[in-house]
C-alpha cells in the first residue's frame, strides 16, 4: 500500500491517492479537490484493475453532484452501474479521468511498450466535474523504459512527456500535475 499526492498546475487542486497492489490486480481510492472550467468540485473515486492492468471497475462521485459507475470485462466491453451495455465505449480497455494523472498509469503499464515504441489507443474519457463519458483517441510512447512516457491526447491535440516511478505512477506531468513530497 502506498499513499501519494499530486498538485494541479492549472489551479488550486490537490489529489490524495491510496494505491494497493494485490496478486490478482490493483486498486486505488482517491479524493480530488479541484477546479475545472471555472467550477470548483470535490471528487471521490475508486478504480480496480486486474493483474494485466485492465480496468474492471470504476466508481466516481462528485460531492453534492453526480455519480458514475463503469464495469469493464477487460476486453473492451463496458456496462454502467445498472448493468446496461455501453456500446459507445466498445474497444476501450482503459479509462482516463480528466482530473487525475493516475489513469495514465493504466495504459503505460498495460501496453508494456518497448523503449521507442508508440501505440495509439482509444479510452473511455471521463470529464470532470460533469462525469460525461466519451471515446477518446490517445497514444503513448515509451521514451525511457519504466521512467518516461509521452502522452498524446489526439482528440485534443495535446502532448506531454511524463516521468513515472517504479510502480508507473506519475511523478511529473508538465503543465498539469506535480507529485508532492511524501507526507508524514
Amino acid at each position: 500500500m502506498r499513499e501519494l499526492r499530486w498538485a494541479s498546475e492549472e489551479g488550486d487542486g490537490i489529489e490524495h491517492l491510496r494505491f494497493d497492489a494485490h496478486d490478482d490486480g490493483f486498486a486505488v481510492e482517491s479524493v480530488v479537490v479541484g477546479q475545472r472550467y471555472g467550477h470548483a468540485y470535490g471528487l471521490h473515486y475508486t478504480v480496480r484493475c486486474d493483474a494485466q492492468w485492465r480496468t474492471r471497475h470504476a466508481w466516481l462521485k462528485i460531492v453534492g453532484g453526480g455519480e458514475l459507475e463503469l464495469r469493464g470485462d477487460g476486453t473492451g466491453r463496458w456496462r454502467d452501474g445498472h448493468g446496461l451495455a455501453l456500446s459507445a465505449l466498445e474497444g476501450c480497455i482503459d479509462i482516463d479521468i480528466a482530473a487525475t494523472p493516475f489513469t495514465n498509469t493504466l495504459p503505460t503499464r498495460r501496453l508494456q511498450l518497448a523503449e521507442g515504441e508508440r501505440r495509439p489507443i482509444v479510452v473511455a474519457y471521463i470529464s470532470t466535474p460533469d462525469l460525461q463519458v466519451t471515446r477518446a483517441e490517445q497514444a503513448y510512447t515509451c521514451l525511457e523504459l519504466n521512467r518516461e512516457y509521452r502522452y498524446e491526447g489526439i482528440f485534443r491535440e495535446f502532448t506531454a512527456d511524463m516521468k513515472v516511478d517504479s510502480d508507473g505512477l506519475v511523478i511529473d506531468y508538465p503543465t498539469l500535475f506535480t507529485r508532492l513530497p511524501r507526507a508524514g
